[in-house]
């Protein structure tokens, strides 16, 4: 289960790549972090629930992952 900072993060990501690209935009979950690895057990969680939890492909469309993180907040 993401924390709710995290979930906070995602939808505030996925909002803002919808504004400036629309809603074919996708992402991976890199997104969601710095370019440079200061939380690695955050990215590692993150990564966890992309990849194992969900079995998401690398790129997702930004308002597919928005919608999983709202329908567990």
């Amino acid at each position: 289960m993401l924390n709710s900072s995290i979930r906070t993060k995602i939808i505030q990501v996925c909002d803002s790549k919808i504004a400036a690209k629309g809603t074919n935009v996708g992402l991976s979950f890199y997104a969601f972090f710095a370019n440079k690895n200061d939380n690695p057990e955050l990215l590692m969680h993150v990564a966890q629930w992309w990849i194992l939890e969900h079995k998401l492909d690398h790129f997702e469309k930004a308002v597919k992952i928005k919608a999983m993180v709202q329908a567990i907040s």
